[in-house]
């Protein structure tokens, strides 16, 4: 090909092979990890949905019910769903479809505490969020052998708390980082902003460093993404963010531990205001931009087949000298 003529699909190729440490690099299999929460700050009337839908979907998640399941069914990616703080009592349900998850359940307590009126967790409750990741890391790429995962979330409440702790890591207003999140109307999205301005001005001066600033705003399952990517990241795994709140994720991952940074892919970019800023600290060009603002891995499900598609080019397409094609240097 021309030098260049796949523009980001080459780059895409070239990440896998600077990760994998080889030159024929590869784009699957690949991993869908969800992990959901509850989060107290729901209390405030921050998301157009009642904290039950968590429970509901984690179920629907397990029936092959949900977006992501029609999605990574479609890139050929596995699935798997980790309650680490569900409120509610999760819905027992057939798993006769193709389209299902394996949910595992590492709870760290039924949902955050709403941290409008105090920490959201305990700086020991953070770490073990952190250490759950972790630990989800090493049990689900052993599973699938997964080259690529993709970070999903499920949480009422969660682009509140998101916004809430991208703001603190990156020392930014409320109005600069909050948006509609599951559709709130015009009243819905006042109520969140003053939401996180309140928790700004209640936890951001007293927090002493990053894990507490975690602890203080965070949610059970953006921490745990954190210590999923860096688990994967540490197999040398390429991760690949969704949506604001696994961008936030990925950005606590990388202030936790910096490297990190080379194994992020941005699948897309959504229109929650936040999302752009996280992208911009992390310093990532998102492959697509669909308006989508979902989450659950459903925007990094749909980047897959172009991972996927990365590494087969850099793999298996002829080279000038191979094909017996004249290059530019040898046709001058």
């Amino acid at each position: 090909m021309p030098r260049g003529s796949l523009g980001r699909l080459l780059e895409v190729g070239r990440q896998l092979a600077s990760l994998q440490r080889t030159d024929r690099p590869r784009g699957s299999p690949a991993l869908a990890a969800v992990l959901a929460a509850d989060h107290g700050v729901a209390e405030a009337g921050v998301s157009a949905y009642p904290r039950e839908v968590t429970a509901q979907m984690v179920a629907n998640y397990q029936s092959g019910g949900a977006a992501l399941n029609v999605l990574a069914a479609r890139a050929g990616a596995a699935v798997r769903v980790a309650d680490l703080g569900v409120a509610g009592s999760i819905p027992h349900v057939s798993t006769s479809s193709r389209l299902v998850s394996t949910r595992t359940s590492r709870p760290v307590r039924a949902g955050t505490s709403n941290w409008l009126e105090g920490p959201a967790m305990s700086r020991d409750e953070a770490f073990q969020a952190f250490a759950t990741g972790l630990d989800l890391a090493d049990l689900w790429l052993d599973e699938t052998s997964a080259v690529v995962v993709a970070l999903g979330e499920m949480g009422i409440g969660n682009s509140t708390t998101s916004a809430a702790l991208l703001a603190t890591m990156l020392d930014r207003e409320a109005g600069d980082v909050v948006g509609r999140g599951t559709g709130v109307d015009d009243e819905g999205l006042a109520r969140k902003r003053a939401a996180v301005a309140r928790g700004l001005a209640l936890h951001h001066h007293d927090a002493v460093d990053l894990w507490d600033r975690a602890a203080r705003l965070g949610g059970f399952e953006i921490i745990g993404l954190a210590g999923l990517a860096v688990g994967a990241a540490s197999r040398h795994t390429l991760v690949v963010l969704d949506g604001l709140i696994s961008t936030t994720a990925g950005l606590l991952a990388t202030r936790i531990c910096p490297p990190v940074r080379d194994f992020l892919l941005a699948a897309h970019l959504g229109p929650e205001p936040g999302h752009a800023l996280a992208l911009d600290a992390l310093r990532l060009d998102p492959l697509l931009r669909l308006d989508l603002r979902l989450g659950e891995a459903s925007g990094a499900a749909l980047a897959l087949p172009i991972v996927a598609a990365a590494a087969d080019i850099l793999r298996d397409m002829a080279s000038f000298e191979s094909a017996g094609v004249s290059d530019l240097e040898t046709a001058s």
